[in-house]
């Protein structure tokens, strides 16, 4: 039976493969960060909404990945959880 750690190796050969990894890769970064924000500042998902102006639903299907967040969103959770947002662009290659 292939291991899971062989078969993404043999995988990542692929340059295609590698760069949808990295962009979906990038993208579960974020939602973690959004769930730590949260859990730090131990507000639950009812909560963040009611200072967001909206439903659970919406925070749930933000930190399941299920939407693509406009930045004056992700703004104001930052703000509702009492962090800062930091957007930067690095070098493709790095």
């Amino acid at each position: 039976m292939t291991k899971l750690k062989d078969l993404k190796k043999r995988f990542m050969e692929d340059p295609e493969f590698r760069k949808e990894y990295a962009r979906v890769d990038e993208e579960y970064a974020l939602i973690e960060e959004l769930i730590r924000a949260r859990m730090a500042a131990k507000l639950t998902q009812k909560e963040v909404a009611r200072r967001l102006g909206t439903t659970q639903s919406a925070i749930a299907r933000l930190e399941g990945g299920r939407v693509s967040p406009s930045f004056a969103t992700l703004r104001r959770y930052a703000e509702a959880t009492g962090t800062r947002l930091s957007i930067g662009l690095r070098p493709a290659d790095g």
